[in-house]
């Protein structure tokens, strides 16, 4: 399709998107996805919102009491806005990295960030320099806003040229000490296109090299129009919470696009695990919850029988699940403590979020739902062609939103024939609902993270003593999966798992270290020398 003229002056994130010939078809059935050429988000998820419902509605929540309506948040947005294009110089299209824990003030800099026209790459703050300095080397990222709790990793990756301003701690050029030079002052919204590139989303595919998914400022409007408005239905009077980061488009959709689009109330918690979650929940009246199957698990622990339970859920009507499967035991057990049917879907960063879902009595458990409004969804053989009902087969999704990797040739490998291949395995029935079987690749999926095993493998191979290393995903009740690292050391060597250990937590993020290592003299091969990582599966 013909894009609009770009807002961009820095024209990185255009001239880096793959050729037209190789994007997906787009679909824009639905009215409410005819949006117009010039778009930006920001300005419609805040200002739009405003002068629909007014200022002073309740906007976002912080676990340490911060409460600021949307007068206040876009006063707040506006003002980091300016500091970013008058003090900081950040032009339209420049890439912006934010990093920090989740709270208010990450969630206006984003919007900030966006309304400045720029190309927001929110990290994890838990990821450590490696990570971070080849994101921003794919990106080409100049500029940063850092919490001063995190600045560390991020000064360790020793980024080319990168400009590095802190929020949230005491120095003299803090942001938010910068940002009060600028209040009360109104920032025009960039008047970007809506095909300009909003956020460059990072993932890892099965070779661990991050991918970059490019979203169009259309795109962040396109699945809370969809999936929010379609399947989920809040409205103002909502309170979202939940436990995904905003560097996850699971997060950043359920706790900062959907609520701000119904102008709805979003409690962003820095600890969200389960057992911060449920006190949050009933202390908040929180209506709507975003989460993994992990959580819900780990949450009916602690929860009594329904209406009889420690923590007061009387108020929570939505429980959205997504990340990994959904068991149907889950789904079942959290329906008989707290009477609420889980809406169990999923999603994916190359399509910013959710596309098969269903909610109420349409929910069945043990499946994933059935297409969302304003998607397609067939499930293929290996040549592209549909399978028939009950027969496994690949998922290939089409929508508002499609692939569009940063300059990368594994665009190729996700988009055939126009459709979106997910990487995963599903069957659908003859009433249109799909079930998950399982990955088609070798991505772990633990408590809703994907881990890429050949970049642990990469990450092992940096300790001296490891000559080999093979990392598979062993089934565990309460994650999904674990990871497991099978290693071959080097002759005379014998490091200890403790040493092991030691070294990945300084390599990868937490959640992407071996649970458990499992030293073997050999690793099976083929006669060809290929890894067979099947048969350690099944082991497993």
């Amino acid at each position: 399709m013909d894009l609009k003229p770009s807002a961009h002056v820095d024209t990185f994130a255009r001239d880096h998107l793959p050729p037209a010939d190789s994007w997906p078809e787009l679909l824009f059935e639905l009215p409410e996805l005819a949006y117009p050429d010039r778009l930006n988000c920001a300005a419609e998820l805040l200002d739009a919102t405003i002068a629909r419902l007014g200022p002073d509605r309740p906007a976002v929540r912080g676990g340490s009491g911060e409460a600021w309506t949307y007068g206040a948040l876009r006063e707040r947005v506006d003002a980091v806005a300016h500091v970013l294009s008058v003090d900081l110089g950040v032009v339209p299209g420049n890439r912006v990295l934010l990093r920090g824990p989740t709270g208010p003030w990450l969630a206006a800099c984003w919007l900030a960030v966006v309304k400045a026209g720029a190309v927001a790459v929110t990290v994890l703050p838990r990821q450590r320099s490696r990570e971070l300095a080849e994101v921003c080397a794919l990106a080409r990222v100049r500029h940063a806003l850092c919490h001063a709790d995190v600045l560390d990793d991020l000064a360790k990756a020793e980024v080319p040229g990168l400009l590095v301003t802190p929020y949230g701690g005491p120095a003299p050029d803090d942001l938010l000490r910068r940002a009060e030079r600028y209040a009360g002052t109104p920032y025009p919204a960039v008047e970007t296109s809506a095909d300009d590139v909003a956020l460059i989303a990072f993932t890892s595919g099965t070779t661990g090299r991050p991918k970059g998914c490019m979203h169009f400022h259309r795109d962040l409007l396109a699945v809370a129009d969809t999936f929010s408005r379609g399947v989920l239905r809040p409205g103002p009077q909502d309170v979202f919470a939940g436990s995904p980061p905003l560097g996850f488009t699971f997060g950043l959709g359920g706790l900062v696009v959907f609520p701000l689009r119904a102008g709805a109330c979003a409690l962003l918690l820095e600890e969200a695990g389960p057992r911060h979650l449920l006190p949050a929940l009933a202390e908040h009246r929180v209506t709507v919850l975003f989460t993994a199957p992990t959580a819900y698990r780990a949450m009916l622990d602690a929860l009594g029988p329904y209406d009889v339970g420690t923590y007061d859920l009387s108020a929570l009507r939505r429980c959205v699940s997504a990340g990994e499967n959904l068991p149907a035991a889950t789904w079942r057990a959290w329906y008989e403590r707290t009477g609420l049917r889980i809406i169990n879907g999923i999603g994916a960063t190359e399509l910013l979020h959710i596309f098969i879902s269903a909610a109420d009595e349409d929910v069945r458990p043990g499946t994933t739902g059935r297409v969302v409004p304003g998607w397609r969804a067939r499930v293929v053989d290996a040549a592209g062609r549909p399978v028939a009902d009950g027969e496994p087969g690949l998922l290939a999704v089409r929508g508002p939103v499609g692939c569009r990797y940063l300059a990368d040739p594994r665009q190729a490998e996700y988009v055939r024939d126009g459709w979106n291949l997910t990487g995963d395995t599903y069957v659908r029935d003859p009433d249109g609902y799909f079930s998950y079987v399982a990955r088609a690749d070798d991505m772990i999926v633990s408590a809703g993270y994907n881990i890429a095993g050949p970049e642990v493998e990469e990450a092992l191979l940096r300790h001296p003593d490891v000559l080999e290393t093979a990392v598979v995903g062993r089934p565990d009740e309460r994650r999904g999966q674990v990871v497991v690292a099978y290693v071959v050391l080097r002759g005379g060597s014998a490091p200890t798992e403790e040493a092991l250990r030691d070294h990945m937590g300084a390599e990868l993020s937490p959640h992407k270290c071996p649970r458990s290592f499992v030293f073997v003299p050999a690793l099976p091969r083929t006669a060809t020398g290929k890894l067979q990582r099947f048969r350690l599966r099944d082991l497993e």
